[in-house]
């Protein structure tokens, strides 16, 4: 199976590029973010027609998540799991896909340390850890997916000194990514590299995808049932370079199932 995530900056403006790597990449399930679209926008006929079902969770703001899916999807759930506060933000969809457990994600940013939207963001990581135990347990094939706005280590960054004070690389936000991770789930990135030095997200300013200026914040984090079946993993810059692309590159995983 070939899980990808995939934030699109706008699908509206990003969905030729979708298409054309849909066909080319040919990724069995894929966890959208940031599609700034409402549900009742989401192009559903034009996936379906590429052999995708798909499910979405948006108010046509800013941020959106979607998964698509030629492997089946069930058992949805919008949001976080009930029992747990709810997100005004529409950031986060589950659903079964082939026998595993898909979630994507799209983690607010934080935008300031001393911002109160960091510590809405550090709140949130720790109600989608809340979330996955409510739902399902790392002996379960689990996957997710997505932007979580968090770089995990140094190397993950290509240049620390420029990030010091910053968000994305605070020692708060890197706990609260290891405790996902300790609960049950593997980057499965930093599993097959674990020495690059290789990024998925660069801004469109000053040349920076072009200078390698970039950071890995684009994660899938497998639980171990999965983890221990991976099989290859790429972040695919092709997808970033050409006419209207997203500030994001898609990255997937192949696992054997």
């Amino acid at each position: 199976m070939r899980i990808a995530t995939w934030n699109v900056n706008s699908l509206n403006v990003r969905m030729p590029r979708v298409e054309e790597w849909l066909r080319y990449a040919a990724p069995d399930v894929v966890c959208l973010q940031e599609t700034k679209l409402a549900d009742a926008a989401f192009p559903h006929m034009a996936f379906s027609a590429l052999g995708y079902e798909s499910v979405h969770h948006g108010d046509g703001r800013w941020n959106g998540v979607g998964i698509l899916s030629r492997v089946g999807i069930d058992d949805v759930v919008m949001g976080f799991a009930e029992g747990i506060e709810a997100d005004s933000d529409t950031r986060l969809i589950t659903a079964r896909c082939g026998g595993v457990q898909v979630t994507s994600v799209y983690v607010p940013n934080g935008r300031a340390v001393d911002d109160p939207h960091y510590q809405y963001k550090l709140d949130w990581l720790e109600r989608l850890r809340r979330h996955l135990e409510s739902t399902t347990s790392p002996a379960d094939k689990v996957a997710v997916c997505g932007d979580f706005n968090i770089a995990p280590t140094d190397r993950d960054v290509w240049d620390p000194k420029r990030f010091v004070g910053s968000t994305h690389v605070t020692e708060p936000e890197r706990s609260a990514l290891q405790r996902l991770e300790e609960w049950g789930l593997v980057d499965a990135f930093r599993a097959r590299y674990p020495d690059d030095r290789l990024f998925s997200y660069w801004d469109y300013r000053a040349g920076d995808f072009h200078e390698h200026r970039g950071m890995r914040i684009d994660l899938l984090l497998l639980s171990r049932p999965l983890a221990d079946s991976l099989e290859w993993a790429l972040v695919d810059r092709t997808a970033r370079k050409g006419k209207q692309p997203s500030d994001h590159a898609p990255v997937f995983v192949d696992v054997a199932i």
